[in-house]
C-alpha cells in the first residue's frame, strides 16, 4: 500500500533521483512515453544491467512504476505531474548561465 511521504521526503527522493545523469535521461525519456527496459537501454545506449539498477532506484524513489504487459514489463512515470515538474526544472536549469558558478564550487560542493 502506498503512503504519502512528508514534503521534505518527497523532495529528497526527487533530488536523489536527479543526482545521476542516467536517471535524468531515463525520466526525460519516460516523460515522452512509457517504455520497455530493452527499448530504453537501446535508446539511451546503456547496458540493460545498468538500466535495471537505475530503474530500481527510480522505483524506490517512487518516481516510476513497473506495469506488467503480458510477459514483459513497461515503465512509466508514477504520476503524470512528474513530467510537468521535470519540464519546470529543466527550463529553470537552462536559464542558469554555465559560466556563473562559484570560483570554489568544487571545494564547497555547490553550483
Amino acid at each position: 500500500m502506498l503512503t504519502l511521504a512528508a514534503d521534505i521526503e518527497v523532495l529528497a527522493r526527487f533530488g536523489r533521483a536527479l543526482a545521476d545523469p542516467i536517471r535524468c535521461r531515463i525520466l526525460l525519456a519516460l516523460r515522452e512515453a512509457p517504455a520497455h527496459p530493452a527499448d530504453l537501454a537501446d535508446a539511451l545506449e546503456i547496458s540493460r544491467t545498468r538500466l535495471s539498477n537505475h530503474l530500481a532506484c527510480l522505483r524506490d524513489c517512487g518516481l516510476v512504476v513497473a506495469v506488467p504487459v503480458g510477459r514483459r514489463t513497461r515503465y512509466e512515470l508514477a504520476d503524470e505531474r512528474l513530467g510537468h515538474a521535470l519540464d519546470d526544472l529543466r527550463t529553470a536549469v537552462v536559464a542558469v548561465e554555465a559560466d556563473k558558478t562559484c570560483a570554489d564550487a568544487d571545494a564547497k560542493g555547490c553550483c
